[in-house]
């Protein structure tokens, strides 16, 4: 595979874009935290997931139409969206060297679909056949739109990854068959869930045809035109133009993809007003919406946001796949205007929103994600509504695609992990090895083996979570400037040659996190975190008491202890606490606010990362303890 292939998005000829993202196989992840979880997204949870399309009827959908099958349709008139990021997923697993699998596979859906797709160009296996005259019948409630972006961007995938041209050609003529239906002679509609305004200009970026782009726009702004009393629903977030949208609102996946949609158009407009907006909106959902975790969504009904500081820890919704629109649309954010606190809001969601969703085993998966529970939330293999599990898998398997940036003057990190990396700038080709056992330590170690005679800047992002520690850089020994600059990382210009090496220490204290008084849902509790990780108790770790009732003793210490036989090895904080006796059956809600009428019992408490809860015996957990100082 060259160098230029296998973008999660392509912005190379972006014209409001200033980076570009690095090809997933231009990472190769090497001994670390990410290496083994990623190789096991594609060797064994593709495949379980290929298995598990195969068994509830989700492919035989399509052997419908190509007369391979002659059952019925089976499932949710949107289950064409499960195989198409499971087919993304496999396309970016394809740029590893654990994708043999997933060629094998890939190639094989892959093809199916292009059979499939009707002379036309129509594409979905619900609408086919005894439901042709329904065709565009119920934009707003039955997800045809839906499906379809997620069908043009896994043939996007699949094209820049393995020069699929067949694959290709479906999308294009899926495109063209929109711009037909829904272009400036066409009909107005917009998908109640939201995803082809992204695929749109996704696919205007590969093919150049404006006509994608025009159409993208269309999309988005057939939204809001229908004010509330006239129908327009604040859950769909047709209740005003996204221009004129104050907060983030209405069903939460949706909204973030709505808000990717619309950072995809300022990509390539570079409409003042779309950024203004996604400016707005970004702050209100990580300022007033959002959890510890970076999760999203605070409410069952309807998996929908909140009001502002609505953020309940036990009946959280939290929904997997919110967490990844949330990484997807701060990337983007990224891409237009490289600040550290988009990449830091991404490794928020990263290391504790999303990879909460997947088991440690990777065959196990959250939908929902609270922040306490009494031990019966736990992950399933699978879901009628499968969206979050292939979800999961094509974030992973394009992970190493979302760590690094090139500009016109150099390369941006973004993420640390452990790889090799093997890039082209505009100056030359640059090959490094990064080394690093992060999260669990602060110490990077950059070593060059190839970069071109002429300078350029590497820039690296400096953690939100470092505070006011002190932490050092180092050049071939001799300690650098850390000052950051103001968008947030170190700028390092220089002639750079082989065998260099930069050195970070970035320092990890646990810390303590409290919420304004506005979160009432954590009055008198408190977080810890390590780093980019979020901390919890379970039972399991408190002899059965339940954390909910547990607090730590303000003043004692905390200590933590790399521990490789727990949950796959992690960095575990240790501390003393108090088991709150009079806790009753409103344990989510409890407060000790009268600290001379609150029995209580020592307790060593021990926690681990968010990430990993619900992989032992079920039993109870909390991220937010119990703060008896907050009295």
């Amino acid at each position: 595979m060259s160098l230029d292939q296998g973008y999660v998005i392509d912005t190379r000829r972006s014209r409001f874009a200033r980076l570009t993202p690095i090809p997933v196989g231009s990472v190769r992840l090497g001994p670390g935290f990410w290496e083994p979880r990623v190789r096991r997204t594609i060797e064994s949870t593709l495949p379980s997931q290929h298995a598990l399309c195969e068994e509830t009827g989700r492919l035989n959908n399509f052997r419908r139409l190509t007369g391979e099958h002659d059952g019925p349709f089976k499932g949710r008139y949107y289950n064409d969206s499960d195989v198409y990021k499971w087919i993304e997923a496999a396309a970016y697993g394809a740029a590893s060297e654990h994708g043999k699998k997933a060629v094998e596979l890939l190639e094989e859906v892959g093809g199916l679909l292009v059979r499939a797709q009707q002379a036309d160009g129509y594409l979905h296996s619900y609408f086919a056949l005894e439901r042709a005259a329904d065709r565009w019948s119920n934009l707003r409630d039955m997800h045809e739109l839906y499906c379809m972006g997620h069908f043009i961007q896994a043939a996007l995938a699949c094209h820049r990854v393995t020069g699929d041209v067949p694959i290709l050609d479906a999308a294009v003529r899926l495109g063209d068959l929109l711009v037909t239906e829904f272009g400036p002679t066409g009909r107005v509609g917009a998908c109640g869930h939201q995803q082809i305004e992204m695929a749109m200009v996704d696919l205007y970026r590969e093919t150049g045809d404006a006509r994608y782009l025009d159409l993208a726009g269309r999309f988005l702004d057939a939204r809001g035109r229908k004010p509330p009393v006239l129908g327009g629903r604040a859950y769909h977030q047709d209740h005003r133009p996204f221009r004129k949208l104050t907060t983030v609102t209405g069903h939460a996946v949706r909204m973030m993809y709505y808000c990717c949609g619309a950072a995809d158009l300022y990509l390539e407009t570079g409409e003042p007003a779309l950024w203004r907006r996604l400016n707005i909106l970004w702050r209100a959902m990580t300022e007033r919406k959002m959890y510890v975790t970076g999760g999203v969504g605070s409410r069952y009904e309807g998996e929908a946001f909140g009001d502002d500081f609505e953020l309940p820890n036990g009946r959280a919704y939290a929904e997997s796949c919110a967490a990844i629109g949330a990484f997807m649309w701060s990337f983007r954010m990224l891409l237009a205007q490289p600040e550290a606190r988009y990449a830091a809001h991404m490794e928020r969601c990263l290391y504790n929103g999303i990879l909460v969703g997947l088991s440690e085993d990777g065959d196990r998966y959250f939908y929902q994600n609270p922040l306490a529970d009494d031990g019966t939330h736990r992950r399933q293999p699978w879901f009628d509504c499968a969206c979050c599990p292939p979800n999961l898998s094509r974030l992973l398997a394009a992970l190493p695609g979302y760590f690094y940036g090139t500009d016109c003057g150099g390369l941006w990190v973004h993420q640390y992990a452990a790889s090799d990396v093997d890039v082209n700038l505009d100056v030359g080709r640059v090959r490094f090895t990064v080394h690093t056992d992060y999260p669990w330590s602060g110490r990077i170690r950059v070593e060059f083996h190839e970069s071109p005679m002429s300078p350029w800047t590497l820039h690296l992002r400096i953690p939100d979570w470092i505070c006011s520690e002190p932490l050092t850089v180092a050049f071939n020994g001799s300690p650098v400037a850390t000052e950051p600059s103001a968008n947030g990382y170190l700028d390092l210009w220089r002639n750079w040659t082989p065998h260099d090496e930069l050195t970070l220490d970035f320092p990890m204290p646990v810390r303590l996190h409290q919420t304004g008084h506005d979160v009432e849902a954590n009055w008198f509790r408190v977080a810890l975190s390590r780093g980019p990780l979020i901390y919890c108790a379970e039972a399991c770790d408190l002899g059965g008491a339940d954390p909910r009732a547990v607090s730590l003793i303000r003043g004692k210490a905390l200590t933590t202890t790399w521990d490789p036989d727990l949950l796959g090895g992690v960095v575990r904080i240790d501390g003393e606490g108090e088991l709150h006796l009079k806790v009753g059956d409103d344990i989510e809600n409890a407060c000790p606010i009268d600290p001379f009428d609150d029995p209580r019992s020592p307790l060593d408490v021990r926690m681990v990362p968010y990430y990993a809860w619900a992989n032992r015996n079920p039993g109870a957990m909390a991220v937010w303890l119990l703060d008896i100082c907050g009295t």
